[in-house]
């Protein structure tokens, strides 16, 4: 799933992804960058070992088109592909992302029911001492209720950035507010089950980062990122370098 790439902003947080507010630029701006993480942690949610995540993206006026993706270093990983078209102004923003996974039907699969699509909204605002997010799935694989139907899983986060001892932090809680079982690993989760009642918190976590300046237009950045998984009573801890 899409995050931001550290050699820019950093998140990805991780995988958490929070959108960033930007001014609306007359001409257009592109940017290219990738990170090496030690594991793939998005939402909470362990979604493979050591990656490469590339992202490129070009935006206009506060209209933004960007491509993420995350490939294992082990052949067998799962491989991404995340499409976003959004849009900004001062600290308000909305998106659309496509998100794709290989091992399963082809790309160009998009029928309900065959599908390794997950089409999800996005609105936010950063106040700038913190930001809050609402995503929801609207269509492809959008999670399912204990009960078989589609559950429109969703998740919403508030995360809050600061500088401390020479390095940038930021402090972030994210749950899913329904039952689904899209935050839950799937349907084959030994916790399932009990994510699929209703509201739970899947994301804690404190991310520390520093970037250092190689030449005048690049800089390298790397970070190291605690998240916990109250959901799942599960702790990773990941590191990475964005370039």
């Amino acid at each position: 799933m899409k995050k931001l790439f550290a050699g820019t902003i950093l998140t990805v947080l991780s995988a958490m992804s929070l959108p960033m507010s930007s001014v609306a630029q007359d001409k257009f701006e592109a940017s290219v960058g990738a990170d090496l993480v030690s594991s793939y942690i998005w939402r909470g949610q362990d979604l493979g070992n050591a990656s490469i995540q590339p992202a490129l993206s070009l935006s206009y006026k506060g209209i933004s088109l960007s491509a993420w993706g995350s490939a294992g270093l082990n052949w067998s990983d799962t491989r991404e592909v995340d499409l976003t078209l959004g849009y900004s102004i001062a600290g308000f923003s909305v998106s659309v992302t496509d998100y794709w996974f290989d091992g399963g039907p082809g790309y160009f699969h998009y029928r309900n029911g065959n599908t390794n699509h997950t089409f999800e909204a996005q609105v936010g605002y950063d106040f700038g001492f913190a930001a809050v997010n609402w995503y929801t799935n609207f269509a492809g694989n959008t999670g399912l209720k204990a009960d078989g139907s589609k559950a429109y899983a969703s998740y919403f986060a508030v995360s809050a950035p600061f500088t401390f001892a020479g390095l940038d932090w930021e402090a972030a809680v994210g749950a899913t507010p329904w039952q689904n079982d899209f935050y839950a690993g799937g349907a084959n989760s030994e916790y399932a089950v009990d994510m699929i009642r209703g509201f739970a918190v899947c994301n804690v976590s404190i991310m520390a980062s520093k970037a250092f300046r190689i030449a005048e237009a690049w800089s390298v950045s790397v970070f190291g990122q605690i998240v916990w998984n109250p959901s799942t009573e599960a702790a990773h801890f990941v590191a990475g370098i964005g370039f």
